[in-house]
């Protein structure tokens, strides 16, 4: 069974209603980034960060996989699939995937924001006082900007492994996961789905598809299925 690696990104989940990190003017939900999502945001206010995430959770329980998702799930049946994602919703696993890595974290887990490694499963609001086991504050299960993407070395394994990479909702204008795509072997396909014209050279190799998420998986799942 051939390998085939999946890097997906906000563009997918935006299809389901899920509001995307970046939009033009640099704000998310009328927040500045660097408010919400970095450790000096964290530190400046807990409490904002908080309940930032929080609304982001109670949105997540009305949102349903798309078709892309779907898709991708199907695809299972013909290939050794894995899923690299740069999203923090479970879009993915509810669609019925089975192979994915978090890069950025996971929005239904918390974790002590002293040890990242006592992690717990977080389908409700985290509110200050809420303690890990060690005492801590819990605090998003999430990697902000500015650290460390613990599981990258994973990633980049997995795509150098993959016969075929695909490239969906994503610009890959967020390093180091945009260094990812270098990682494909000399023999491997690439393959983007993106409606944006991006600045991002993916080579002369890459077949380049502009079409939303749901729309180029629509239009390239029988192709995939041929080359399985």
């Amino acid at each position: 069974m051939k390998k085939l690696t999946i890097l997906s990104g906000a563009g997918i989940s935006a299809e389901s209603g899920i509001k995307t990190f970046r939009d033009s003017d640099g704000l998310w939900e009328n927040h500045n980034v660097a408010d919400v999502a970095s450790p000096e945001g964290w530190k400046k206010d807990r409490e904002l960060v908080l309940e930032f995430y929080n609304q982001r959770r109670r949105q997540l329980h009305e949102v349903e996989p798309n078709d892309a998702h779907k898709l991708i799930a199907d695809l299972e049946k013909y290939f050794d699939v894995q899923i690299v994602t740069q999203n923090i919703d479970d879009l993915h696993e509810r669609a019925g995937s089975t192979n994915i890595l978090h890069i950025h974290g996971e929005l239904f887990k918390s974790c002590s924001c002293d040890d990242k490694n006592l992690i717990y499963e977080q389908k409700t609001d985290i509110n200050l006082g809420d303690k890990a086991e060690d005492g801590a504050q819990l605090r998003p299960f999430i990697v902000w900007f500015g650290e460390d993407v613990p599981l990258y070395q994973k990633a980049q394994e997995m795509v150098k492994d993959s016969d075929i990479l695909l490239v969906i909702g994503t610009s890959l204008q967020v390093y180091p996961a945009a260094g990812l795509i270098h990682e494909i072997k000399d023999n491997g396909m690439l393959i983007v789905i993106n409606p944006n014209e991006t600045e991002f050279g993916y080579g002369k190799r890459a077949v380049v598809m502009k079409e939303t998420a749901t729309k180029g998986m629509k239009l390239l799942f029988e192709k995939l299925v041929d080359l399985a």
